[in-house]
């Protein structure tokens, strides 16, 4: 129990470190890439998104779902992927494979759909190397490039507010 808790505490003073050097310049480029990263103890409607990508005209093969969950014991679908606490080390460190690739990935945007602060959600975003990010959390306002502050369930209001957001940036 408390090298659990000495454990969070190194990998809040990695996320702190990483949000002190972030860089917060977002290009002009349009919008080609899309991921999202949920909390999927708290939102379960993943297919949500991928309908979202359509609507939006964003079809690349690229764009990605992943979740995360403190128990490991969820029922993972074939086409997401699931992470959980155990994929994380001392000081950040990623064990996952995957995971280490989603954060290196440069995705145009990325969304952070959830609202519970969770630290391990915190460091992907944190160390996401995504050009502009989104969450729906005012938890660490360090995090994200833009805050749309809706409930979970107000996914449909989410969508719209991103939409105009991400044409007034000229990003669609």
């Amino acid at each position: 129990m408390i090298l659990k808790a000495f454990k969070e505490k190194s990998i809040q003073k990695y996320v702190n470190k990483l949000l002190a050097t972030q860089n917060a310049a977002v290009n002009n480029n349009k919008v080609k890439t899309v991921a999202v990263l949920l909390n999927a103890n708290e939102f379960h409607e993943f297919e949500v998104f991928r309908v979202y990508y359509k609507e939006l005209g964003l079809i690349s093969p690229k764009n990605n779902i992943i979740a995360f969950t403190v128990d490991d014991k969820l029922e993972h679908n074939k086409w997401n992927t699931h992470y959980s606490p155990k994929d994380f080390g001392w000081n950040g460190k990623i064990k996952n494979i995957e995971l280490e690739s989603f954060i290196n990935e440069p995705y145009d945007l990325l969304i952070c759909y959830y609202k519970k602060e969770v630290l391990q959600l915190d460091l992907i975003a944190a160390a996401s190397k995504a050009n502009l990010k989104v969450g729906i959390s005012k938890n660490d306002e360090r995090l994200y490039d833009l805050i749309i502050d809706v409930d979970l369930k107000d996914i449909n209001i989410f969508k719209q507010e991103l939409k105009k957001y991400l044409t007034i940036l000229n990003k669609l």
